[in-house]
């Protein structure tokens, strides 16, 4: 059972980024379960864990993942942007991994999670870089086959006026290079840490 936040497959985890910083005592909240679940490595740090995603399958395989690591993580079925249900400026830190890539609406998301925070909170978000997005591998060799910004992937600056629009302060970015591939050409995740500013 994995015990540290991941943000995604092959990538450096959050023993190397250290972007949650301590979480002991503090109340967290998983949007989308990734796999395996960070919000079970969350609550293993001690936080008091809040997992929401709209697949019963995800959240019963959460619950044995957190039954096998001896911790307790709240789930709520529903829609990752539907967070009406959490307390306005209750949260210490929201996390989503390589989960809001089929979200439509960005910004609605963003607002609520901003609305549950509280002042000066992280947010992270995790997900394919928009550069590998481009990529696919044909007979050895990478090709570009979609145009920036499109398919999983938002263009960087998409997510940058979406975080400055909705009150967000970018402090961390990182481009992880794949840690399983030999001269990797381009990252696989973009990794963006940003702060609730304002009440």
């Amino acid at each position: 059972m994995a015990t540290v936040v991941r943000y995604g497959q092959s990538v450096a985890d959050d023993n190397e980024l250290r972007l949650c910083g301590d979480v002991s005592g503090k109340r967290v909240i998983e949007l989308g379960i990734s796999a395996p679940s960070n919000a079970v490595a969350l609550a293993a740090a001690g936080a008091r864990a809040l997992a929401v995603d709209p697949s019963s399958d995800r959240i019963a395989l959460l619950r044995r993942q957190a039954e096998e690591a001896e911790v307790i993580v709240q789930c709520h079925q529903s829609a990752v942007a539907d967070l009406g249900f959490v307390t306005s400026a209750s949260i210490d830190l929201v996390l989503a991994s390589h989960t809001l890539a089929d979200l439509d609406d960005l910004a609605r998301l963003l607002r609520q999670i901003h609305r549950v925070l509280k002042p000066e909170a992280r947010f992270i978000m995790a997900g394919p870089h928009p550069i590998a997005s481009m990529l696919a591998s044909i007979g050895g060799q990478h090709v570009v086959q979609h145009p920036y910004g499109a398919g999983l992937a938002r263009s960087i600056s998409d997510v940058f006026m979406s975080l400055q629009r909705t009150n967000f302060r970018i402090d961390v970015m990182h481009e992880l290079m794949p840690l399983n591939t030999h001269n990797a050409m381009a990252p696989a995740a973009l990794v963006i840490r940003a702060r609730k500013l304002g009440v």
